[in-house]
């Protein structure tokens, strides 16, 4: 299988197969795949809206995990209402976000308990497991995702979703401090269109395989 070392096209090495490609022990996860950043609607607290090129994407690529036995974990910022998780020590990006992007009206429901850009705008199955309590840009802070995916065996993680150069190239740190395996499938992740070159060439450099989702299904395959 081929992967994206640098954004270099090259052969992943035979002895890396086992440790990132092997299904056995693997989930994908997704992450901020909700209405907050991925509705049309003009009041859209913190939009994403290249996210939403990849929802149907994302939901064949699950379905087809799914069918190959894999687990499929979503994990979701929530706040709770009254703005206490942010009370003392609010998120370094509320200041500094609508600097660089303009100036976002409704910032203030971003993942708000109870407001309805908690929706999740993907397909979500009885099986999948979800995790609610993300409260700032890594998947891991302050949830429980590290012992859920430790009690269900797994070593390698597949992220996916909102936003590459924020939320997912912060999980694919915390993961591989932990020691689990990192792989981002390139065409499953949307951010800022000019950082997401530079964020997937961190985590092809650094913390594990950015490749297709078409080659790593079809290694997946070759692996049952």
């Amino acid at each position: 299988m081929k992967a994206y070392f640098d954004s270099v096209v090259k052969e992943v090495p035979q002895e890396l197969r086992s440790l990132f490609l092997d299904p056995a022990g693997t989930a994908v996860v997704t992450i901020d795949m909700h209405d907050g950043h991925l509705s049309e609607d003009p009041d859209c607290p913190c939009p994403s809206p290249r996210g939403r090129e990849i929802v149907e994407p994302l939901n064949a690529f699950m379905a087809e995990a799914r069918a190959l036995g894999l687990p499929v974990i979503h994990v979701r910022a929530t706040l709770r209402r009254g703005g206490v998780d942010e009370k003392l020590y609010p998120s370094a990006w509320r200041y500094t976000f609508p600097i660089c992007v303009g100036e976002i009206p409704n910032i203030a429901e971003h993942a708000l308990e109870g407001t309805r850009w908690n929706k999740m705008s993907i397909d979500v199955r009885d099986e999948d497991y979800m995790v609610t309590t993300k409260k700032r840009l890594s998947a891991f802070y302050p949830t429980d995702l590290e012992m859920l995916l430790r009690n269900l065996g797994i070593r390698r993680v597949v992220f996916t979703g909102c936003m590459t150069d924020c939320c997912v190239i912060n999980s694919a740190f915390d993961a591989a401090n932990r020691d689990f395996r990192v792989v981002v499938p390139r065409d499953l992740t949307r951010g800022s269109e000019h950082l997401e070159e530079p964020a997937l060439r961190i985590i092809s450099m650094h913390l594990g395989l950015v490749v297709d989702s078409a080659g790593l299904l079809e290694e997946w395959k070759h692996w049952s």
